[in-house]
């Protein structure tokens, strides 16, 4: 299940991040510590090694380029200018404005608030000031030039009026130019990817189905869905953990912990076999790392919990700091595909969400999950997302659910998603499907931001010709292996019996302990 994108441009309130505006980025359209608990065998973990990383240098001058900002380099304004510190993304600002008619309808097909027309017109400010700065900087350098040679006394006195007068003028031009550089990168970063021409166009009702799994179970009593199955059953707690930590909040209990484990062990052991590395990542990041990913809000709730008085915020899905795991790095092409398999805890404010639909485990503040993320070639994206999307399905398939995979509209992708799948589940108490993962290519658009790319390698290349090849942005991709509650409640509905038992999958056995059945604790 993708984050709700968040980000706003510089405030942070407390428990609720302010959004976090995205970039565009041209894409290349190219088709816990937590211990294992009886694992039936060893899990043979696949040899990727960490490359080593190689620091590219940042541009030092905010007006290096017309045509890019600098990856990822942030500029500092002193503190009297009233100037924040900020990042820089690589923005093909030129490119924007060659194809701004695309650029304008993707942004109308996405519901995004995104000022085109401003981003241009800063952009068209920002290149003839630029201009003006380059000028007065040929006349300074020609002033100091002409101060080299013997001048009579009154003719120096006369270069270093000049000289002064320029360097004022050009500290006054450099300095517009910076706020103008902030706010040109702040508008643009809410621009969002441009999108996959083979997704459909229009709200969620317009997204299509690529594939059936399964059919609905047919039951032979009344069912029951799995609030009245947790409570019967001694497996979570909702009313202390409201009492504890507020609503949307729940202690699991007795087979419900067993069963948190087992989901996430095994999840673990089949994805490490597909050559995944798996990890445990932080939970609290950067706000700037949160941006960088690319996340912006939907409306004007937010999605992220802050932490006062710190630039950090919880993490709302592990895809934010593994995105953060290689940034500002130049990896090798021999090192690509880059694929992890991360466990960690999420925090949502879910605000706005409200509403039948929303009770019990089905959408809370905290939860766990495993998450699948990969860096890649460019031209080797659309095949890692087919994989992706595969072991989704496999999982699902192997635990017996009901499912179907939708290639999702435009108007429900988040900012980052060049093209996004989401997985549903049959959830027979809710009586209806409900979504459990989804797997997105974010192409370039995350690793501008963050300054992920590669070098790549040409055969019959010498060392000192290699160092001179162009680097490349990666491209990154995310899936969602396993999100815990809703996984429990697709399994506490499809698998309960008429005696009010619950049959546990039997993939899940080996790490449940031998338990096959929840049961009743008194009779």
């Amino acid at each position: 299940m993708g984050l709700p994108q968040c980000l706003g441009g510089a405030t942070f309130h407390t428990l609720k991040m302010a959004g976090i505006p995205p970039p565009i980025f041209r894409p290349l359209l190219t088709t816990p510590s937590l211990n294992l608990l009886l694992l039936p065998r060893p899990i043979r973990l696949p040899h990727l090694p960490f490359p080593s990383l190689l620091r590219p240098f940042s541009l030092s001058s905010a007006v290096a380029s017309a045509q890019a900002t600098p990856s990822a380099a942030p500029t500092t304004a002193s503190s009297d200018s009233g100037l924040k510190t900020q990042w820089k993304a690589t923005v093909d600002f030129k490119w924007i404005r060659d194809n701004k008619d695309a650029v304008a309808a993707n942004i109308k097909n996405r519901n995004s608030t995104a000022n085109l027309d401003l981003v241009l017109e800063l952009y068209d400010k920002m290149l003839t000031l630029q201009k003006e700065v380059e000028q007065l900087r040929g006349e300074r350098n020609a002033v100091a030039n002409k101060m080299k040679g013997k001048l009579e006394p009154s003719e120096r006195q006369k270069l270093i009026e000049e000289g002064k007068n320029l360097k004022e003028k050009l500290a006054s031009l450099e300095e517009d130019l910076l706020r103008l550089t902030d706010e040109l990168q702040q508008e643009a970063q809410c621009i969002p990817n441009m999108t996959h021409p083979d997704v459909p166009i229009g709200d969620e009702n317009c997204s299509v189905l690529r594939k059936m799994v399964g059919r609905p179970r047919e039951f032979g009593f009344p069912i029951k869905d799995h609030l009245a199955l947790g409570k019967e059953l001694d497996l979570f707690d909702f009313d202390a953990a409201a009492e504890v930590s507020g609503s949307k909040f729940y202690y699991l209990k007795n087979e419900a912990v067993m069963l948190e484990m087992a989901l996430v062990n095994w999840t673990l052991s089949e994805v490490t076999k597909r050559g995944f590395t798996p990890l445990t990542t932080p939970e609290i990041v950067r706000a700037s790392v949160v941006e960088k990913c690319g996340f912006q809000p939907r409306a004007e709730n937010t999605q992220v919990y802050t932490i006062s008085g710190s630039d950090q915020c919880l993490i709302g899905t592990a895809e934010i700091p593994l995105g953060g795991l290689h940034m500002d790095s130049i990896l090798s092409e021999s090192s690509l595909p880059l694929k992890y398999v991360a466990y960690s805890h999420c925090f949502r404010t879910e605000a706005g969400a409200a509403g039948a639909a929303t009770r019990g485990l089905y959408r809370v503040h905290q939860f766990s999950k495993v998450e699948m993320f990969v860096l890649c070639r460019p031209e080797d994206s659309d095949t890692y997302l087919e994989e992706l999307i595969g072991i989704e399905e496999d999982l699902f398939t192997a635990l017996g659910f009901h499912f179907k995979t939708l290639d999702m509209s435009s108007a429900d992708l988040g900012a980052p998603a060049f093209r996004k799948f989401d997985v549903e589940a049959w959830m027979p108490g809710l009586e209806r499907y409900g979504e459990i993962s989804s797997a997105s290519n974010c192409t370039d658009y995350q690793s501008r931001r963050l300054g992920i790319r590669y070098r790549p390698e040409l055969p019959s290349m010498n060392q000192k010709k290699a160092k001179n090849t162009p680097t490349q942005f990666v491209h990154t991709l995310n899936a969602t292996a396993c999100a815990v509650p809703r996984m429990i409640v697709c399994l506490l509905e499809n698998y309960q019996q008429e005696d009010g038992s619950v049959i546990i999958p039997e993939p899940l056995r080996p790490f449940m302990g031998g338990i096959e059945r929840i049961t009743y604790k008194f009779r």
